[in-house]
């Protein structure tokens, strides 16, 4: 499992981890079952402290991602794929209401914002 950590973000650390594996659980590469580094062991790969590594699988833990059994490790959960886009959705949907509450006190149409939104969606 390969998790790259960027320096040129504000995202945290541990959200860094926390949204790599949850892509990697949605996009099929992880499988329910299978077996996630130990917090260790991904700490020492990634060159961060455990305890950012605890807190990144501490909030998969709580959102349904893995399962933590003591003695035999992390693993990926049986997922529901429609809890992750649920969670995806929620996020776009804040983006969106930003979006509109601007282009509305700046005087932008909504076929200009739609416009745009179509733009940034077919974009590659």
């Amino acid at each position: 499992m390969e998790i790259i950590i960027s320096s040129n973000t504000s995202k945290p650390i541990y959200e860094q981890i926390t949204s790599q594996i949850k892509a990697m659980i949605m996009s099929g590469e992880l499988r329910a079952g299978d077996p996630i580094p130990s917090m260790r062991s991904l700490a020492k790969s990634i060159h961060v402290s455990v305890i950012t590594v605890q807190k990144a699988y501490e909030d998969l833990q709580r959102d349904g991602f893995i399962e933590t059994t003591v003695g035999r490790g992390s693993f990926v959960s049986t997922l529901n794929k429609n809890f992750y886009q649920e969670e995806q959705q929620r996020k776009a949907e804040e983006h969106l209401q930003e979006a509109a509450e601007i282009a509305r006190s700046s005087g932008i149409s909504l076929e200009k914002l739609q416009e745009l939104l179509k733009l940034f969606y077919e974009e590659d």
